[in-house]
């Protein structure tokens, strides 16, 4: 499988899938036919997570396709980013916590042959080093290989959650702060407190085809303990009422500024700010860092198409900016915690999509759900 970085393969990925395969989304999600046949799922995720393509993009080419209760199920997932995203910024300090205990836990397992081995795909559990090996090579897996990946991590090869977490962060090309971080807690047990996720034989060879042979895995773990709660911060995501002429930032989760809720804002100049390994906690692989500077290269190209002032710039070089800049809002994760740990003024624009809908992720997702028809009709 290949993914170009361009908004353009975005869009025709999008139109590939919404003519040939949407039809068949419900009934066939679940499959895992390996990385040579994405038939059955979008794969663009790696263009939403950077912002390359938008929600409501996909969203409306899907409507114009069937009606809302035929891709339900599609609708839903697209949006399952946002909600995770929304469910993290009122409760940042998972995040924060999170990278506490991975900084511990980094150190005491650095001399630990089943860790090396797990990310090595050293196991004796076949389909887990098919995955890894995948994972390293296509920069993607299914989203149910992932979490088949997370449960035997976890619950079987008996390794702490967070190392897991940051091996997919170094090498997804969709990887994201919530929905990796988020998801990982969800199928140890403790994002959904005593509810874990546990694979089993049967359901992996059910829906890789039976590709896989040798699988021996605990089926029966209790979910990881955690004393910690969250409660949701009551916080407002307001933009400034009158856009005054100035710079503005722009961050790798926002790579498509000519479709944003901005893009008829006189700007002085637009910064595209790449994150380098030297101020990442997780330093990504390579080839994620490839993809990353790619998008970025690609989003310069067409907004200076546009005759838009554009430059590009790491994230150590906005304190060099001499006057308080706008910036389009990063999200929790590494780019917001190198602004924040380095005060720097930027005033933070959000997503009107953000704005609305991240007032229903105070619960959980089935919560959310059912706000969903109303944040399609808000933005549709």
């Amino acid at each position: 499988m290949n993914f170009v970085a361009s908004r353009a393969t975005a869009i025709e990925k999008l139109n590939q899938f919404a003519e040939k395969n949407l039809i068949e989304y419900s009934r066939l999600r679940n499959f895992d036919y390996g990385p040579n046949n994405r038939s059955n799922i979008s794969c663009l995720s790696p263009y939403i997570t950077h912002g390359v393509i938008s929600e409501f993009e996909i969203i409306k080419k899907s409507l114009s396709k069937f009606s809302f209760s035929k891709n339900e199920k599609f609708i839903q997932e697209v949006l399952w980013r946002t909600y995770w995203k929304g469910w993290l910024e009122l409760r940042p300090n998972v995040w924060t916590d999170y990278l506490n205990e991975l900084k511990k836990i980094r150190e005491e397992f650095k001399d630990s042959a089943n860790y090396k081995n797990a990310i090595e795909g050293s196991t004796n559990i076949e389909c887990f080093n098919e995955w890894v090996n995948e994972l390293k090579e296509n920069n993607y897996l299914h989203n149910h290989a992932r979490m088949w990946f997370a449960s035997i991590w976890v619950f079987t090869l008996e390794l702490p959650w967070q190392l897991g977490a940051e091996f997919f962060m170094k090498h997804l090309y969709d990887g994201d702060a919530a929905a990796n971080t988020l998801g990982w807690r969800w199928v140890a047990g403790i994002q959904t407190q005593g509810k874990n996720y546990l694979a089993s034989e049967w359901n992996i060879k059910k829906f890789t085809n039976n590709r896989f042979n040798n699988i021996k895995l605990n089926e029966s773990a209790p979910p990881i303990i955690s004393n910690k709660t969250y409660s949701a911060s009551k916080l407002e995501f307001n933009n400034p009422q009158n856009l005054e002429e100035k710079n503005l930032l722009i961050f790798e989760n926002n790579l498509s500024f000519e479709i944003s809720d901005f893009k008829d804002q006189k700007f002085k100049k637009v910064f595209l700010v790449s994150n380098k390994h030297e101020n990442r906690f997780i330093e990504l692989s390579e080839k994620l860092m490839k993809f990353k500077s790619q998008l970025i290269e690609d989003q310069k190209k067409r907004l200076e198409e546009k005759s838009i002032n554009t430059e590009i710039i790491d994230l150590s070089e906005i304190q060099n900016i001499n006057e308080t800049s706008y910036g389009l809002y990063p999200t929790v994760g590494e780019n917001l915690d190198y602004i924040n740990a380095n005060n720097l003024k930027i005033e933070f624009l959000y997503r009107k999509l953000d704005q609305f809908s991240w007032q229903y992720c105070n619960k959980g997702f089935f919560n959310f759900k059912n706000y969903i028809p109303k944040i399609i009709t808000t933005f549709n």
